[in-house]
């Protein structure tokens, strides 16, 4: 790997640990101020929400300047977001900002990759990144419970700033005003990625004639007869992990008795699990065999709606990993392939936009549902298990999807399989 790669993942990792254990904190700091519990299911999608409005605008953004210059300004929007909930901004509204910073964030971060990296590095990038990311999520669920827990935030509640009061009076806004740090060492990093020589391509000086050119991608994708199928797949992938993390602390809180701190550390089994499956995947799996691993979506589902009849952390923590791994082993081939087909029928900054609207609408789709079941009052358990059905019949659906398409468009589908391949081998 070339060298400004590990400096794109310093600077990944820094920001996904921030984001994830500001997560822990603004859930906190709904629970803290007595809000209402489906405002709590409501923070992913309000963080997915800009990912969806903006997705015609952000991946034409990412590729009209440097993509280190990108990830730079997207993490002074997340501090800026983070500033918001310490100085009263209701949460939901401040966590949106800085999923508004993670949505430009997103195609500058996945987008580099294709302009630095030849094809046949991509899957091992994509677990590299994969890996390291889901390594924060760990780390992020882990420190953000510590930070709001009973040892360290009264620690960080002592410090007292001379002739400067900044009015944090609460462990979550001790541990926002940690994290603010956390984003300004990850952009530290994003002065640091180099250039990749790769041409820009300026923004149109109407940036409505954007809307017809995101739609016509978006378009050309979900024809395409491998990107349809990776397309889905990755969509629906993301959308379960994106409302795992609240899930799981539901699910703990109803079946174990668990605080927001202790549940922090069953997020962290999940990534641990797909940290594994995603390194699994990175080195047994090669970019033209995303597809076979569709089914493992289905066992992803069921799984969900088996985790209604543990009750003890002993047997949830191995089920837990193998829960993660079956997601991290699917998603890295999937995401590998996916970017193949996007780079070559779009380019980088857009392709990637387009996978993230489809991504983040699954989470806000899903998310709202789920806090929606909650706020009319069914049970945490009923709705775990119908999140966990709609999971296996859409995986199951997207799995007839493609073997019908080696049925009726063989030759196309071999063609593009055959065009991966050739890439693996001489990229």
């Amino acid at each position: 790997m070339k060298r400004g790669f590990f400096t794109i993942m310093s600077a990944q990792f820094f920001s996904s640990l921030a984001d994830n254990a500001l997560f822990v904190a603004a859930v906190q700091l709904l629970r803290t101020s007595k809000q209402a519990e489906w405002q709590q299911a409501a923070l992913v999608p309000m963080f997915a929400l800009f990912y969806v409005i903006l997705a015609p605008f952000v991946g034409a953004y990412a590729d009209s300047m440097p993509k280190g210059r990108v990830m730079l300004i997207s993490n002074f929007i997340k501090i800026g977001g983070c500033l918001l909930m310490l100085f009263g901004t209701h949460p939901l509204m401040s966590y949106a900002i800085v999923g508004l910073g993670a949505a430009a964030y997103s195609p500058a971060k996945y987008g580099i990759l294709t302009e630095l990296l030849p094809a046949s590095q991509l899957v091992k990038a994509n677990g590299w990144i994969e890996g390291l990311t889901i390594a924060s999520i760990i780390l992020g669920v882990l420190l953000g419970g510590q930070l709001v827990g009973p040892i360290v935030s009264p620690w960080l509640l002592s410090f007292d700033v001379p002739l400067l009061d900044i009015g944090i009076e609460s462990p979550p806004e001790a541990a926002i005003g940690v994290l603010i740090f956390v984003y300004l060492l990850a952009a530290w990093f994003n002065t640091h990625i180099p250039l990749s020589g790769v041409e820009m391509r300026p923004m149109p000086k109407r940036i409505t004639t954007l809307l017809p050119d995101f739609w016509i991608c978006n378009t050309r994708l979900w024809r395409d007869k491998l990107g349809q199928i990776s397309l889905a797949a990755t969509t629906l992938i993301w959308g379960v992990a994106g409302n795992l993390r609240f899930i799981v602390l539901a699910w703990a809180a109803a079946a174990l008795g668990y605080s927001v701190t202790q549940a922090s550390a069953l997020q962290g089994v999940v990534a641990i699990g797909m940290a594994v499956g995603a390194v699994v995947a990175s080195l047994r799996m090669r970019l033209e065999d995303g597809p076979r691993v569709i089914t493992l979506g289905i066992g992803m589902g069921v799984l969900i709606i088996m985790l209604n009849v543990i009750d003890n952390v002993w047997l949830a923590a191995p089920f837990l990993i193998l829960l993660g791994a079956l997601g991290g082993f699917l998603v890295v081939p999937m995401n590998a392939l996916l970017q193949h087909r996007g780079h070559n029928l779009m380019g980088a900054g857009r392709s990637i936009a387009v996978q993230n609207f489809n991504e983040q609408a699954c989470i806000l789709g899903l998310g709202a549902a789920y806090s929606l079941s909650t706020g009319l009052g069914l049970p945490t358990f009923a709705s775990i298990t119908a999140f966990g059905l709609v999971i296996a019949s859409f995986m199951w659906l997207i799995r007839r999807w493609h073997a019908r398409n080696c049925v009726n468009h063989r030759a196309e589908v071999e063609h593009l399989l055959g065009i991966a391949r050739n890439d693996n081998l001489h990229g």
